[in-house]
């Protein structure tokens, strides 16, 4: 089966895609996490994720619809001084979303594979 024909689903933590493999074949409705790092971080998700999420809607609720956002904003709204740790679980914060359909990513003002950027980016509503 071509590549592109193959299932995907997204990440229940990181928002990131997951790509049907041969061992799933089993057990692809089961499949949930596209990592053992998001497995463990699914058992320890603590309420910092759902401020996030929060944090994210208000910011781009805040913004006109021509507008982006970056993830450093909503880690600072959420971490306070603390902020650079969040910065990751800011980025997964806007995957999620992105895989509800509620954003989109950008770089360069270009829409981009949220699973498979890499640098800056920028968050926005769909257009």
């Amino acid at each position: 089966m071509p590549a592109a024909d193959l299932p995907t689903k997204d990440c229940v933590v990181c928002g990131r895609t997951i790509t049907w493999r041969k061992k799933w074949e089993r057990s692809w409705d089961e499949v949930r996490y596209c990592s053992d790092g998001c497995r463990r971080r699914s058992r320890s998700r603590s309420g910092t994720d759902a401020e996030l999420d929060d944090a994210l809607q208000q910011l781009l609720d805040a913004r006109p619809a021509t507008s982006t956002i970056c993830p450093s904003e909503v880690a600072r709204a959420v971490g306070g001084e603390d902020w650079r740790e969040l910065m990751e679980p800011a980025r997964m914060a806007a995957r999620r979303l992105v895989a509800q359909g509620g954003a989109e990513i950008t770089q360069g003002g270009r829409v981009v594979d949220p699973s498979t950027a890499k640098g800056p980016i920028r968050i926005r509503r769909p257009r």
